[in-house]
């Protein structure tokens, strides 16, 4: 993929595919004419981390959240196509492609900007791609359960609160929910598999289970059903649940057309006192740079100072992304030592990276922060082993 070079390329192109594979990048005309209007404003500024806050910040504004939101998912195409790219080729099954995981990713953006804190967070990209992944992973592997079991099998393998969520999803009444759910205890009540193992391709039940499930369906609703409503009632649970689970990922790749890119840009407000701020915030960010650094230096350090066995477990947890199943199977011992170990080693490192918060920045270490400081930590984690493994 040729990487863009311009911040209105940057700001305003899609990943577009031919198949399984990169074709271009397409531009989306109306963010391009809103980006070069900011740029005519500010033609000397050519931080893509100016841009970044700018359009961050304008995320909170009702009237330029829309447009703010687009501009950012353009610039997270390079970091959704890499991390997609990455995070397929770590699943045996080929029936996910690259652009199937890019689509599951790119309609995490929402989640990506709520949580992502510039205060906090070394980049928007290295934030995102942490969020990216996971979302990647969650999806791929609740949809290879998905798509293995049949839909009796996938009844029984969820529970009555997933239902409930799946169907109201689905949008059906209270009293319709109630009904199914009801069913469905029914049917896991008496529609028992003989051998765990045969749970996800479980068969219909016969004639006289249907019998029997119509029959404590009856006995506990006043409004009695026949085993061929029942039937078809949990089946339609089972297809809520399934589009529950994989919901079909919308994307803002696709252009709205339409030649009134201005509008939105015209009625942002405040456009030129933002823009200030935005400068000032460049120059507070590089105190934020140095902090960086200084974190990166007590983390580095203290890695080193690490035992050999703990450094050798945080190698292959981050840098191969082995499961603690695997990390075990090659260093010989036991699962759960190597959940311990890993545990420690984390705990090493925060209580450093706490240290050094109360000794350079003079502020009390308090839960909080040490929630907060502990999710920095693991995203350095995943960029520091990362680096290292490429």
């Amino acid at each position: 993929m040729q990487p863009r070079q311009s911040i209105i390329e940057t700001f305003s192109t899609f990943v577009q595919f031919d198949g399984d594979r990169f074709s271009r990048w397409a531009t989306e005309s109306r963010l391009r004419r809103s980006i070069q209007g900011c740029l005519q404003q500010i033609p000397k500024e050519n931080s893509e981390y100016f841009w970044v806050l700018y359009w961050y910040k304008f995320c909170q504004d009702s009237a330029a959240a829309s447009l703010a939101k687009q501009h950012l998912t353009a610039y997270l195409q390079e970091p959704c196509y890499w991390t997609s790219q990455k995070t397929a080729a770590g699943f045996a099954s080929n029936q996910f492609k690259l652009s199937d995981c890019f689509q599951i990713a790119i309609a995490q953006v929402e989640r990506v900007l709520k949580g992502f804190n510039p205060s906090q967070s070394s980049s928007l990209k290295n934030y995102a791609s942490l969020i990216f992944s996971t979302a990647i992973r969650e999806t791929l592997r609740q949809r290879q359960e998905v798509d293995i079991c049949s839909d009796w099998g996938l009844l029984r393998k969820t529970s009555q609160k997933r239902w409930e969520e799946s169907l109201q999803n689905a949008g059906l009444s209270p009293e319709t929910i109630r009904a199914y759910i009801l069913a469905g205890n029914a049917f896991k009540t008496l529609y028992v598999p003989t051998k765990a193992s045969n749970s996800r391709q479980l068969s219909r039940p016969d004639d006289s289970t249907w019998d029997a499930i119509a029959k404590f369906y009856n006995s506990q609703s006043t409004q009695p059903a026949n085993p061929e409503t029942l039937e078809k009632w949990l089946l339609s649970t089972a297809k809520a649940v399934r589009k529950y689970l994989y919901p079909t990922p919308d994307s803002l790749n696709v252009s709205k057309g339409g030649d009134d890119g201005f509008e939105l840009l015209d009625n942002l407000p405040g456009t030129q006192e933002s823009l200030i701020n935005e400068i000032v915030a460049q120059e507070e960010a590089q105190a934020r740079t140095q902090q960086q650094g200084e974190i990166n230096q007590v983390l580095t350090t203290a890695i080193a100072q690490l035992e050999e066995q703990l450094q050798e477990i945080l190698q292959l947890y981050y840098a191969q992304q082995l499961n603690q199943d695997a990390i075990a199977k090659q260093l010989d011992m036991k699962q759960y030592t190597v959940s311990r170990r890993l545990t420690k080693a984390k705990e090493i490192l925060l209580r450093s990276l706490a240290n050094w918060c109360k000794d350079s920045l003079h502020i009390s270490v308090t839960s909080d922060l040490l929630k907060s400081m502990s999710a920095v930590m693991e995203e350095w984690l995943q960029n520091y082993y990362s680096a290292s493994s490429h």
